[in-house]
């Protein structure tokens, strides 16, 4: 039989016009590799490249799997699932990284490696349209992207619901589905948990009707051939370098602090950018010195919502809600001026930065840093000390954001050295900023942030 197309053998094998094959198990020799080739899909959980860099869970993976292979990578970005299992017939990649979900069918025709994380489908509308309660409910278009799984998922719900219908594009991705929904442009789409926690950052008209089916696990997927060398390497790469502890750093870096949506602080702040962003945008790229400025354009939203007036009872004032003393350390004269305020914000930040204990990635650091912005670096050590004492690492963002709630509680606090501190406002702190930056990390990827040059 000649090659076929593998969205075609998918439709023909739901039909059941097809028998698999069973894979030949013959060894070949295989040559020696020079490049790692991934093959991904472009989205915020899996590859993006923006102005710092590449990113995305599944990019950050591959880039740890190549080094440990020793070659280069050399990332197949696409578009669309269709063009991605194409290249993977072609041989034009060693294995896709893409966010797949390993179902049934798929395993026929390619081998899976090792669950990354798990996730539920789930029917998608828009805010302020009737809910359906199931797929037998729907009044209007389901669409979903051609070749991903939810087309699977939908042949097998059409036997409980033989009136089921839906559309298959070719034309739009599944978070291009997810914007036509929330732009009222379709009526319903079916997405990954993550994948819409994700977005709601970015439009948060996006409603979850219901989920569909159990949970499953999305995983890295390799070609069904005689080789199974590059299989084999994962499995040791797996086995020494990612299970446990940095597995879990990549789900806090990636999806820790999407979970907590919120409906009208998301649209609040989606229209700040517009109405008071543009005015201190400038500023905060002036001074962001070695951080990225919508890093500390977030921080400064969560202490004051752009407000350069704003005080607290505690005394606490302006843009970046600097204390008195810490003002005067940073040589600020007056709090309530948008631009000494930003200084000195960005500078305290980048101090704190210099005095965290270097045994924390890199990568996690920031948001160390973010949290003794909150609650002071000593209180931050405490935490640190507590989890340390729960035999968990205390140099892991996750780890201590489920310890710092306890400085609240008398039992744990009376042990520390400062004290009482409200530990869980300073994890809540530290997620919304978090997801206040995906947002503007989001438009400014839309072009719908200023450009500071106009100012």
């Amino acid at each position: 039989m000649k090659p076929v197309l593998l969205p075609l053998l998918l439709t023909l094998l739901l039909s059941g016009c097809l028998e698999l094959a069973q894979p030949q198990t013959q060894a070949r020799a295989v040559p020696s590799r020079t490049t790692l080739d991934v093959g991904t899909l472009y989205g915020p959980t899996t590859y993006v490249v923006e102005g710092q860099g590449a990113s995305g869970f599944d990019y950050d993976l591959a880039t740890e799997f190549a080094a440990y292979l020793g070659v280069p990578l050399k990332i197949h970005a696409y578009h669309t699932h269709e063009a991605l299992f194409h290249a993977m017939e072609a041989g034009r990649v060693d294995l896709m990284a893409a966010g797949l979900t390993s179902t049934p069918t798929r395993r026929q025709f390619w081998r899976f490696g090792p669950p990354l994380y798990d996730i539920t489908n789930q029917l998608v509308y828009r805010n302020g349209v009737m809910r359906p309660r199931n797929l037998g409910n729907l009044h209007g278009t389901l669409m979903v992207a051609k070749g991903s799984s939810h087309v699977e998922l939908l042949h097998r719900q059409s036997q409980q619901y033989p009136d089921l219908t839906w559309q298959e594009s070719s034309d739009y991705d599944a978070q291009e589905l997810l914007a036509m929904v929330a732009e009222g442009k379709l009526d319903y789409t079916l997405a990954d948990s993550t994948a819409v926690s994700v977005t709601q950052r970015f439009h948060p008209e996006l409603r979850v009707a219901f989920d569909l089916g159990q949970p499953m696990p999305i995983a890295w997927a390799l070609p069904r051939t005689n080789d199974s060398v590059l299989f084999s390497d994962l499995l040791d790469f797996w086995d020494s370098q990612v299970r446990g502890e940095r597995l879990e750093r990549l789900e806090e870096r990636y999806f820790g602090h999407v979970q907590g949506f919120d409906y009208v602080d998301t649209r609040a702040f989606i229209r700040a950018t517009q109405s008071k962003l543009p005015r201190y945008q400038p500023l905060f790229e002036r001074y962001a010195g070695d951080l990225d400025w919508r890093k500390l354009a977030a921080i400064s939203y969560q202490e004051s919502h752009w407000n350069p007036n704003a005080r607290s009872p505690t005394g606490v004032r302006g843009l970046m809600m600097l204390t008195l003393p810490t003002a005067k350390r940073m040589g600020i004269r007056n709090r309530l001026d948008p631009e000494q305020s930003i200084r000195g914000g960005s500078e305290y930040l980048q101090q704190l930065l210099t005095r965290l204990p270097p045994r924390i990635p890199e990568e996690e650091a920031i948001w160390f840093a973010m949290a003794a912005y909150n609650i002071g670096l000593g209180h931050l050590e405490d935490a640190r000390v507590i989890t340390e004492r729960h035999g968990k690492d205390p140099n892991s963002w996750k780890d201590v954001k489920e310890y710092l709630p306890l400085l609240r509680k008398r039992k744990y606090y009376q042990n520390t050295r400062y004290g009482f501190a409200r530990g869980d406002e300073a994890a809540h702190y530290v997620d919304n900023i978090r997801r206040y930056y995906d947002t503007l990390v989001w438009l400014d990827s839309q072009s719908r942030l200023p450009d500071a040059s106009h100012f």
